[in-house]
């Protein structure tokens, strides 16, 4: 199954650029750096979630071998094809203990039908960061990524994220320490385009577009 097979990217992003450029100096100057670049989708939600489980507390680099052996196992990476597995061959693939047990916690969640995958289009960000972090190993990080990154909404501002206080302190604060209050400051020029700013600032970090 490849990957890239889906990407999708998001209608509203030529309309966030505008108002981003009207509304921030800093963003005025750093939208024009990265061109047509944008946000991209994957389109599938378990398996971003899953991805996003085995990438924790990793290298990128480690996480793809590992994700590239998991994602071999099962015919096709869908929940119940997770639940099938067994954790020998799983942890023959280098996933710990935990995130097995992570791993097959969201496949229960998406099997059971405990969360509401098909209702989450219409539901509010708060109501899908509640639900997801209930499923163990998503915490409230990894719930926003999946916001940006799956369901591509407009105004996330993932405070707990290095990557976005980093990037806050040396294109706003001269490289000083930036605190969450200073962050949502900044940002108060950003909505309702919060996510779009972000994943700016993420690439004036690294040039590199982040996908989950």
């Amino acid at each position: 199954m490849s990957d890239e097979a889906e990407l999708v990217t998001p209608e509203y992003w030529e309309e966030a650029r505008k108002h981003l450029t009207r509304r921030d100096r800093v963003m005025k100057r750093l939208i024009p750096q990265f061109g047509n670049a944008c946000l991209q989708s994957r389109g599938d939600a378990f398996t971003t979630l899953a991805r996003s489980i085995v990438g924790q507390q990793i290298s990128v680099k480690a996480a793809q071998s590992v994700w590239d052996r998991f994602a071999a196992l099962p015919r096709r990476m869908t929940p119940a094809s997770v639940l099938k597995l067994k954790v020998d061959d799983m942890r023959a693939a280098g996933l710990s203990a935990r995130k097995i047990e992570y791993l097959v916690d969201l496949a229960l969640h998406f099997d059971s039908g405990a969360i509401h995958v098909d209702g989450w289009r219409s539901m509010p960000d708060e109501e899908i960061i509640a639900e997801l972090v209930g499923i163990r190993g998503i915490g409230r990080w990894t719930a926003e990524m999946f916001l940006i990154f799956h369901l591509m909404r407009p105004d996330v501002l993932p405070l707990d994220d290095v990557g976005l206080i980093t990037g806050i302190s040396r294109n706003y604060f001269s490289g000083d320490p930036v605190s969450r209050s200073d962050a949502r400051e900044v940002a108060a020029a950003w909505s309702p385009f919060c996510s779009v700013a972000t994943w700016y600032i993420w690439r004036s970090l690294d040039p590199l577009p982040v996908a989950y």
